[in-house]
């Protein structure tokens, strides 16, 4: 029912080392990522996009893990659209719906998933995200705050977000024929004028991006397993 795209094809400039294969609660972190989607009982399929020179290395964590969903371990491209681009290339002919998913944010459960699966078959597309909590302020180039931004309506965009595949892909070539550039696919449907629903997020599912996430995520997944 459900097709999986996984991008792990970043540099981890700002960790300083490669951050998926950090081991965190006797796993590496993108084993985590990928075991979510694996239990997931609507993904039927999972593509992994990543570097070129980590592609063994998954393949051979991916064995060691015994995922039985993975279809293809592909190199990315030099941006992250490019890689979901490659991504759908590589889905099977047959899939309706595309998830696409940080490999960076190990956090995701089996549920969250699910949730924004059932609104994504409702409303053609359908996205995780988090309310924003913090008080938030504008500066000009100085840092000198010039004024605050409400934030009633400001939400922080996560991942999985979900589409109907042929949605997702005719966004993404107005966004190749336009020749801009899209943070996340969210992004590319808008251009569109296309509507995408949010799903908002209640537990953990931040991404790993500094060296002071792991032990923290680590202490959640451990809390979680405690509990289970």
């Amino acid at each position: 029912m459900l097709s999986a795209i996984i991008v792990a094809a970043g540099s981890s400039r700002r960790m300083g080392f490669n951050k998926l294969f950090a081991t965190m609660a006797e796993k590496p972190v993108i084993a985590h990522t990928i075991l979510a989607f694996e239990r997931s009982r609507s993904v039927t399929e999972i593509i992994i996009v990543a570097r070129e020179d980590q592609r063994d290395e998954i393949g051979e964590m991916a064995g060691v893990e015994s995922f039985k969903k993975i279809r293809s371990i592909i190199a990315g491209g030099e941006h992250r659209q490019d890689s979901v681009c490659a991504g759908l290339r590589r889905l099977s002919a047959d899939a309706k719906y595309v998830a696409v998913h940080d490999a960076a944010r190990p956090l995701i459960t089996t549920e969250q998933i699910e949730r924004v699966f059932e609104r994504c078959r409702a409303h053609g597309a359908a996205a995780l995200a988090e309310p924003v909590s913090d008080t938030l302020k504008r500066t000009g180039i100085d840092l000198a705050v010039t004024d605050s931004v409400d934030r009633r309506q400001l939400y922080a965009m996560q991942t999985p977000q979900i589409f109907e595949r042929a949605l997702l892909e005719e966004a993404y070539r107005a966004v190749y024929a336009d020749n801009v550039s899209v943070t996340d696919e969210v992004s590319a449907l808008e251009r569109l004028g296309r509507n995408v629903v949010l799903v908002l997020n209640d537990d953990f599912n931040f991404k790993i991006t500094y060296p002071r996430d792991l032990p923290l995520a680590e202490f959640i997944l451990k809390q979680r397993t405690r509990r289970a």
